[in-house]
């Protein structure tokens, strides 16, 4: 009888530990975590930034989403020092965030038995669940602690699945294998910490679509990352568009600028200072003959020159 009521407390315990270990969040929390974002959003709770905006995220330079987000009061969004697999390209997408810890027995359990009853899959490898919800246009964001030897994430297997799902590819605070055939996947880039020919050991992914820390930054599901040569940015849903507006605009009126500075029409201390009525008037005539599709509309476009331009 001794033996059974002292059983008690150890299941009760345990059940209490399988209801709170969340491998995977719901849409609920997500939303929570992203409630400045007010548009659009995946079934997973996580904010749909338009493709369009994404695109044109990928004209901006780091210095300018880094000033952009400093002045929003967010100073820590940039991890910088990356081995990335294919320099001198630039990514954008929607984040998938998961969180890898080093392995322990009692933890493992837990995880496993939360993912069966969540529905993920129970064959292969453990570290394949974040891979299953990717969708396209996201990138998977992960935390490995930075781990080298047998943190290896992802080899080129896994590669051509993330990229077949997404059309993007990773970032990982950890490492991949197989870094020459990854190369050869032509789409497919990522910004890592370092490589090794092991394999994936004693690693547990403990949350998927959770904040993580990614080196200096933490991470929000649904934030929007710039990647390229220089460094790695996660940008918070709701101000993407502002931010491409701010940096499509300076673009525009620079273009413009050399334009009129080509033509002659006007001098150069009116086209480089605040501009005039009528070389406004002539800026929105350009602008509505520009050949490309733009992020801005042509309320930006006016509260812009509103502002004395």
């Amino acid at each position: 009888m001794n033996k059974k009521l002292l059983l008690i407390p150890v299941f009760v315990l345990a059940g209490f530990f399988a209801k709170a270990q969340r491998v995977g969040s719901s849409p609920e929390y997500v939303k929570t975590l992203t409630a400045n974002w007010k548009g659009e959003r995946t079934p997973d709770g996580r904010p749909k930034v338009p493709d369009l905006v994404l695109d044109r995220l990928q004209n901006c330079t780091l210095e300018q989403i880094w000033g952009y987000l400093g002045n929003k009061g967010y100073r820590n969004q940039v991890e910088k020092n990356w081995v990335i697999l294919k320099p001198g390209e630039t990514m954008t997408g929607r984040v998938v965030t998961a969180q890898f810890m080093p392995t322990r027995p009692d933890l493992d359990s837990l995880v496993r038995a939360q993912g069966k009853a969540e529905g993920r899959s129970q064959k292969g490898g453990i570290n394949i669940w974040p891979i299953d919800i990717l969708t396209k246009g996201d990138v998977y964001v992960a935390d490995g602690y930075g781990k080298i030897k047998d943190g290896t994430l992802i080899g080129s297997s896994l590669g051509n699945a993330i990229y077949g799902k997404t059309g993007k590819g990773v970032i990982f605070y950890g490492s991949v294998r197989d870094m020459q055939e990854l190369k050869d996947t032509k789409g497919f880039n990522a910004w890592v910490k370092g490589h090794d020919p092991s394999y994936i050991k004693d690693m547990t992914p403990t949350s998927i679509n959770a904040p993580i820390r990614v080196g200096e930054v933490t991470v929000f599901p649904g934030d929007v990352v710039f990647a390229n040569e220089y460094g790695v940015v996660f940008i918070p849903a709701h101000l993407v568009e502002g931010l491409v507006s701010a940096s499509e605009m300076t673009a525009l009126r620079d273009e413009f600028e050399r334009v009129l500075l080509q033509q002659g029409k006007y001098p150069s201390g009116e086209i480089h200072g605040d501009w005039s009525d009528k070389i406004k008037e002539d800026f929105r005539k350009w602008v509505a003959k520009y050949p490309k599709k733009l992020a801005i509309t042509q309320k930006d476009i006016e509260a812009y020159l509103a502002k004395g331009h």
